[in-house]
Formats: structure tokens, C-alpha cells, sequence
């Protein structure tokens, strides 16, 4: 312990000189307005400014603490285009569009925003006192996962999708199916043969994800907002003062807690990210909670609460290989570590020894960051909140211009312009048929992880699908899957019968 205060002691003296607090202020501020750009997200926002902090000539440490800021406050900006226009920034934030956006559509929109801030918040904080405490430790358990380990992982995540949004499971899953066929288009690595690319050059690199979320969600819903303005249906949403409430707190404070520790957990699972750690955390509150599941869907602070805790709360637990053994944790954790070596530093267990004034300095930025984060967004909720009071007709171009220029600046292959318009069309009629949009965006994300571990188990064992039951840990997470599945059908069944003998 005392070798932990000693070290954060010198990473704050790092991280509060005025050049370091002026660069993580202001990295978490323009980190925000990257991240409220449909499609853009933490990793292409750190990926976009790494050259430029690179070429100024920053101290390392200084560069990691400026990129660390943009990270933070890309993963909160995501949040805003997902609650006020149904259109998530990033992976991470595609759970927060189901409870997040009805609550704007109900003109809480800076109820919502203000919830997301604080959830974020702490989330956040639990990560990082926990990677200070137990970086060492939960580093050496992530390296025990074995592909096995990850595919046994992966159908948790799947099974979990049964009951996780939506009314109908069987649209669910059908959702999940999609996403998962659309991962698979493009060159097998493999095998080097083309999969449902029929013939087209641009398809066989496969479909990136940003094109499946701006065009699945962003394109779909300037769609459904044209097919409203035209019918005259159009409703102007309501917009007032609200704000995040001590009794929203009340009810949410087990959640945010459950899902902090969740989202950290998966977090330090290298390659799994805030995607896997939001949807887990949001099912697990979703059956925790009951009857009140129901609730979930349409505007519940815990349905809000549990995904925006655990996404903040794995972008820390993502430090943790990447600081202590060098390995990335999740794609924006990859850049980090890119930056390091750019500065001819190798980060790993030594990390902490030779260069303390990078290491410590970088986790104490991050608390630093985390209050920045709260101080500089919960008073611009109110600015945020109103602009749903945009006119309709000048929001639809607006999303149409945010969603184009988003993908182009990060992609720039016009190809993929004309793709994210047929993924919008193909999205809103899915709408029109009542099939959430989330599975299938969860599916196409778990698809590659899950096919690649897969190969990776196979590879190993020659063939032998035997490995993926060998290890205790795939077990578990097997006989969890198989809980999540017969569980709610075994409740449902005893309550039916209950109200019977009742009768």
C-alpha cells in the first residue's frame, strides 16, 4: 500500500502542474464535442488527435495525459448524439439509445444527460480506484483467458440478448443473427476466400463498424423522421429544465455500483471493450430488477444508469494490460500503447519502476479527468438539452450532414456513402416490422470476437471442439448462459402457475 500512495503521490504532483491540468481539461472538453459526432467515438477522435499532440512536442507524459483526456470525454460525448438523436456514438453507446432517447422523446432530455454525466462519473472513479488497487493482480487473471475462455464468453453475451431489448426474444435473436451474418462479409483471414462480397471490390474488406451504426441507426432515423414530416405526423419534442434527481439517484445507486464493478471486470478482459461490458451489465439489471423489467425500454434511470456506468467503467478497466503487461485492452487502449512506443517507452510490469512519472502521472490524470469531465458537461446539460429545439426540418439535414461528414472524414471511400444509405433503408423497414436495432449492431460486434476466438481455440486443439470445454472458467460462463436462458422461463412458468392454484 504504501508503494501505491507513494506512486499516486507522484503521479498527481504530475498530473495538477498547470500545462498538464490546462491539457487534460481541455482534452475531456474537445474529447466531448468529437464524441457527439454520429460515428466518430473515442478511438477515431484519440486516433485523429495522436499525430497532432505527437508533433508538438509534448513531454510523454504530457501527450498521454492529453490523450487520455480526449478519450474520456469522447466516451461521454458519444452519449449525447445517443440520447437527444437516437444515434450512438460508438459501440458502447448503442445500449444507452433504449432507455436514454425515450426519456429525451419525453422532454427529459437533460434529466437524461445530466443521469449519463454522474453515472459516467462514478463508474469511472470505481475503475480507477480499483486499477490502482488491483492492477497487478487482475492483469495476471486476464492473461489466463484462453480463446476457449472468450468464445465461452461470447455466448453469455449472446444469451444474454434473448431477454435484453424488445418484447419479442425471437426478433431479438433474429436481430442478433443479422448482425452476426453481417460480420462475416468480406475476406475470410483464414482461409483468404470471399464471403457474401458478390463480387463487389469495395465489400471485401469487410463492412466497418461505424458504417453499420450510422446506417443502422443515424440513416434509419432521418428516414422514419422524413416519413413522419411527410405524413404530418411530426411532433416537436417537449424540452424543460429537468435535471438529474436525488430520488433518481436513490434508485439507481446499487445499479451504477453493480455495473462499475461489471464494466471493470470485462474491461480488463483484453479485446472485449464496452460493447460486451453495456450490454452484459444492462441485461444483468434487466433481470435483477423483476417486474420492473419491463420498465426497461422506455425510460428508466437504471436502464439508463446500468450501461453508462459499466461503458466508463471498462474504458479504465482497459488501462489495466495495456499499463501493466503491454497489452491493448480494447482499440483505443491499442493507440495509447502506440503512443508510448512512439516516445521509444515500453510499456509492461517495468513500466511502473523506470518510468513512474508516465505511469502514476497517467492515473492520476485520469481522476483528474473524471471530475474535469463532470465539472465541464453537467453545466452545458441545458445547452445540449435544447437542441431538440431545432425545427425538424432543419435537425433531418443536420443528422444527414453529421452522419456524411463523420464517415467520409474517417473512411474516405465515397462506396461507403452509398452503403450507409441501404444499411438506413434496410434499418428503417426493420423499424416499420418492430425489430429493435440494437441486437443487431451487439451481434455484428460479438460476431468478429467470437468467430476469431473460435478459430484461434480450434487452431490450438487441431480441430477438437473439446477445448472449449476444458477450463473451469468456460464452464461457468457456459452454466451462466444456460441460466440466463432457462431462468426467466422457469420464473414465467412458476408464477403461471401460482396464479392458477391462486384462481
Amino acid at each position: 500500500m504504501d508503494t501505491i500512495f507513494s506512486g499516486l503521490a507522484t503521479g498527481f504532483m504530475v498530473a495538477l502542474t498547470p500545462f498538464n491540468l490546462m491539457l487534460v481539461m481541455g482534452g475531456c472538453f474537445f474529447g466531448t464535442l468529437i464524441g457527439a459526432l454520429p460515428g466518430i467515438g473515442p478511438i477515431n477522435g484519440v486516433a485523429i488527435l495522436l499525430p497532432i499532440a505527437y508533433s508538438l512536442g509534448f513531454p510523454p507524459e504530457s501527450a498521454l495525459i492529453l490523450l487520455a483526456g480526449i478519450y474520456y470525454g469522447a466516451e461521454y460525448g458519444g452519449r449525447i448524439s445517443s440520447i437527444l438523436l437516437n444515434v450512438p456514438g460508438d459501440a458502447g453507446a448503442v445500449m444507452t439509445t433504449l432507455d436514454g432517447n425515450p426519456m429525451a422523446r419525453k422532454g427529459e432530455a437533460g434529466r437524461a444527460l445530466s443521469l449519463s454525466a454522474v453515472a459516467s462519473f462514478i463508474g469511472g472513479t470505481v475503475s480507477i480506484v480499483l486499477m490502482t488497487l488491483f492492477a497487478p493482480v487482475l492483469s495476471k487473471f486476464a492473461v489466463t483467458f484462453s480463446p476457449a475462455d472468450y468464445v465461452a464468453l461470447m455466448v453469455f453475451a449472446f444469451a444474454s440478448l434473448a431477454s435484453l431489448v424488445g418484447k419479442n426474444p425471437t426478433k431479438t435473436l433474429l436481430g442478433a443473427l443479422i448482425g452476426l451474418m453481417l460480420a462475416t462479409i468480406g475476406i475470410d483471414a483464414n482461409t483468404g476466400v470471399a464471403r457474401y462480397a458478390f463480387g463487389i471490390p469495395d465489400l471485401l474488406a469487410g463492412i466497418d463498424f461505424l458504417i453499420v451504426v450510422v446506417g443502422l441507426f443515424g440513416m434509419a432515423e432521418l428516414l422514419s423522421l422524413v416519413e413522419e414530416q411527410l405524413s404530418g405526423r411530426l411532433k416537436t419534442l417537449p424540452v424543460d429544465k429537468s435535471f438529474v434527481r436525488w430520488a433518481d439517484m436513490a434508485k439507481a445507486k446499487w445499479t451504477i455500483l453493480r455495473c462499475s464493478i461489471i464494466g471493470f471486470i470485462i474491461g480488463v478482459l483484453p479485446g472485449t471493450g464496452a460493447s460486451v461490458a453495456s450490454a452484459v451489465a444492462y441485461g444483468t439489471e434487466k433481470r435483477l430488477a423483476g417486474e420492473d423489467g419491463k420498465l426497461f425500454g422506455t425510460g428508466d434511470v437504471r436502464g439508463l444508469a446500468a450501461p453508462e456506468s459499466a461503458n466508463n467503467a471498462a474504458a479504465g478497466g482497459a488501462m489495466v494490460p495495456m499499463l501493466t503487461l503491454g497489452i491493448p485492452g480494447s482499440g483505443t487502449t491499442a493507440i495509447l500503447l502506440g503512443a508510448l512506443l512512439m516516445f521509444n517507452i515500453q510499456p509492461g510490469p517495468l513500466l511502473f519502476t523506470q518510468h513512474p512519472e508516465i505511469a502514476w502521472g497517467l492515473i492520476a490524470s485520469m481522476y483528474v479527468g473524471n471530475v474535469a469531465l463532470l465539472l465541464i458537461n453537467l453545466p452545458l446539460v441545458g445547452l445540449f438539452a435544447r437542441l431538440l429545439l431545432i425545427p425538424q426540418h432543419y435537425l433531418t439535414p443536420l443528422i444527414a450532414i453529421l452522419s456524411f461528414v463523420g464517415i467520409y472524414s474517417i473512411v474516405g471511400n465515397p462506396f461507403d456513402l452509398f452503403l450507409i444509405v441501404g444499411l438506413g433503408v434496410f434499418g428503417w423497414f426493420l423499424k416499420k416490422m418492430q425489430f429493435s436495432l440494437a441486437p443487431i449492431i451487439l451481434g455484428f460486434v460479438l460476431g468478429g470476437l467470437f468467430e476469431g476466438n473460435l478459430r484461434r481455440a480450434l487452431s490450438i486443439s487441431g480441430g477438437d471442439w473439446g477445448i472449449l470445454f476444458e477450463d473451469y472458467q468456460s464452464l461457468l460462463l457456459y452454466g451462466l448462459a444456460i441460466l440466463v436462458v432457462v431462468g426467466p422461463a422457469y420464473v414465467s412458468y412458476r408464477n403461471r402457475k401460482a396464479a392458477k392454484l391462486n384462481a
